[in-house]
């Protein structure tokens, strides 16, 4: 990729976060949301005398006209200030990074899941109409219809009820101070949120790779390796593979959103205290500042994820550096 490819590339990135987040502050402002309700309380306000009413509809901005909230957010943004929380009463960068550095391993297992599809769909592709292929393609058609959150209660259920293996969510053991909370306490909290995202991550990549594979196996040079004499093995890691690596890259790259959104429903499913919990507090609590925080945090992770997609392709396929060219 070029440097002035990789100039327009960036421009457009940041084009589409600041349309992201003018949607975004206009999806929030015109919410039916009291925010003085909702995180007061109406028995609350009731009691309150009007002064103090009147500074709490200050704090949380609600007499202020929308566009000039935004421009105020934007302007901070820009210099680096992404504000304080109105629900934790911190800086929101402060609290973006303890929630991410919890969530960011579940995402993790999740761009893991992807390369596990990655090779399910290689076998199922190779060994088309045989039982691995049939077995792989039952359960990626199975978990492809399946709702993660459906899949987390389950897991919750079965390995956190009934067999009490694992903990039943939070990400550290409760009643532990933080000085004694070790990682091994971290990562065992942190197995079945993984877990649940994974399953579903394997089905879409499992199903697009078996499908683009059997039509590498069908195709003309393929017979005529074969005839040549060359092995199933070789076939599939010097034509099979070349062929199917970008498409599932494509996916797995545009899947990054769809992790991110999974990660909402599982990490509401077991209390875990990540980036997407945080999300719908903030969205339930209008604390614009950690929405508007979150929401930028999350699109330029997608738009990062395009545009290594756009890198990589450059390297895997040299042909993509002759049309650039």
């Amino acid at each position: 990729m070029s440097w002035k490819q990789a100039g327009v590339n960036f421009i457009r990135m940041a084009v589409l976060l600041v349309l992201v987040s003018m949607a975004a502050f206009f999806l929030v402002s015109v919410s039916p949301l009291d925010p003085l309700t909702t995180n007061v309380g109406q028995a609350a306000l009731g009691s309150m005398s009007s002064e103090q009413i009147a500074r709490l509809q200050e704090y949380w901005g609600v007499n202020t006209p929308p566009v000039t909230r935004y421009l105020a957010w934007a302007g901070d943004f820009l210099k680096g200030d992404m504000g304080i929380s109105l629900l934790y009463r911190r800086p929101v960068a402060q609290v973006i990074g303890e929630k991410l550095a919890n969530s960011l391993w579940i995402m993790a297992a999740g761009i893991l899941s992807g390369l596990i599809g990655f090779l399910m769909g290689i076998i199922a592709g190779a060994k088309k109409g045989k039982t691995a292929d049939r077995i792989i393609s039952s359960y990626a058609l199975v978990t492809a219809s399946t709702p993660a959150f459906w899949v987390a209660l389950v897991l919750l259920v079965v390995f956190a009820v009934w067999l009490k293996l694992l903990p039943i969510g939070l990400s550290v053991p409760i009643g532990v101070e933080a000085s004694a909370v070790t990682m091994k306490d971290r990562l065992i909290h942190g197995i079945l949120p993984a877990a649940a995202l994974s399953v579903t991550g394997i089905s879409n990549i499992a199903l697009h790779t078996r499908e683009k594979m059997a039509q590498v196996m069908e195709s003309d040079y393929v017979l005529f390796a074969r005839a040549r004499g060359e092995s199933e093995t070789s076939i599939v890691l010097r034509h099979g593979l070349r062929n199917v690596l970008i498409p599932a890259m494509t996916l797995q790259f545009a899947s990054i959103s769809e992790i991110i959104g999974g990660s909402v429903l599982v990490e509401q499913v077991f209390s875990y205290p990540g980036l997407g919990q945080a999300a719908v507090s903030a969205g339930l609590g209008s604390d614009i500042p950690l929405l508007m925080g979150i929401t930028m945090i999350s699109a330029a992770m997608v738009f990062a994820g395009n545009f290594i997609a756009d890198i990589l392709y450059e390297i895997i396929d040299p042909r993509m550096r002759r049309d650039a060219k």
